[in-house]
């Protein structure tokens, strides 16, 4: 009999289906439970969660939606191995529920302990926690692992329209991009930046923006992205406050063959890092000549490629031969 795994994450940038997928064509029997795909049962409920929440300081929807990972469990049957992502959005005790309903419960961490503390679930919750993030993993003897590839290798580039391209979620890196997109201007770039979501302490910065930044309050579907990233030559990455792990934009960057700009120097660690194809902004450096817009994509040995793709990922987290 197949092997029975189930991944449980939120999947805000629907990321995390892939893995689902991959253990399929694998032979896995393999079950996303997307946490965020729970909603309340009726206008009822709704209005008593909104009570609960205001007089009693209590989210029921968050509890709800707890519950909502054990019952579909419990309709999926006893697994082999379970992988939650980013579990700090679960209680400890209905951590413990699930534990019991799998023979091996794992833990991916795509977010610092900085940004998302698990401390409180350090002791015995899981049987193994993996982390991208370089710093958790000497801090906490996590296991390392990147991010993943989870794109087909493109074989002919589609028509670059824009010099440079960033998309993200609305934070702390837009005076970052504001000041970027200002030096690209001089140098005759043309950047599309779009910045995605809703902050209200950070209006003052997309009014300082406004000429540079495409602002944008709903989100864009992932296919979308990429077809953003494949109209431009390189893609900008700017690491998050707290954080030192490699986003997944160097990792669709791999498949769509893109160059990078970043100030995340611990890419200068990975065996994919080439100085034509990935630029490192610090202090002295802070941005590429023109040449590295003009220059062709260096290509990697296949070797290298393969190592951060989906298929090596799961190999590794579910021990899959």
């Amino acid at each position: 009999m197949p092997q029975k795994i189930c991944i449980i994450s939120f999947d805000h940038w629907n990321y995390d289906k892939h893995i689902t997928a991959a253990l399929q064509k694998k032979g896995v029997d393999s079950y996303h439970i997307k946490i965020g795909d729970y909603k309340h049962a009726s206008v009822f409920d709704k209005i008593t969660n909104a009570f609960s929440k205001v007089f009693l300081n209590k989210n029921l929807k968050k509890l709800r939606r707890q519950d909502f990972i054990v019952d579909e469990l419990d309709r999926l049957g006893f697994q082999d191995q379970i992988l939650v992502i980013n579990p700090e959005v679960i209680d400890l005790e209905h951590h413990l529920q699930i534990k019991k309903r799998t023979n091996k419960y794992n833990a991916y961490l795509y977010d610092s302990m900085e940004r998302n503390c698990i401390a409180h679930l350090l002791d015995g919750v899981f049987d193994t926690i993996y982390s991208f993030d370089t710093n958790d993993v000497d801090n906490y003897n996590f296991l390392p692992i990147t991010n993943y590839n989870y794109l087909e290798e493109v074989k002919a580039k589609a028509k670059e329209v824009y010099d440079a391209v960033y998309v993200g979620s609305l934070d702390d890196r837009v005076p970052l991009l504001i000041d970027l997109a200002k030096k690209f201007k001089t140098m005759n770039l043309n950047f599309n930046c779009v910045v995605l979501g809703k902050n209200k302490k950070l209006d003052a910065l997309k009014e300082k923006g406004a000429d540079y930044i495409t602002f944008k309050e709903s989100y864009i579907s992932q296919e979308q992205l990429i077809e953003e990233y494949k109209k431009a030559k390189v893609i900008v990455d700017f690491v998050r406050e707290k954080q030192t792990g490699l986003s997944f934009r160097f990792f669709e960057a791999l498949a769509l063959k893109k160059k990078v700009i970043t100030n995340n120097k611990n890419v200068l660690n990975y065996s994919f890092y080439k100085p034509n194809n990935i630029f490192v902004m610090d202090d002295v450096n802070a941005l590429p000549s023109t040449d590295f817009f003009t220059t062709e994509y260096e290509e990697l040995v296949p070797d290298t490629y393969n190592n951060y793709t989906i298929d090596k990922w799961i190999e590794k987290v579910f021990n899959l031969k």
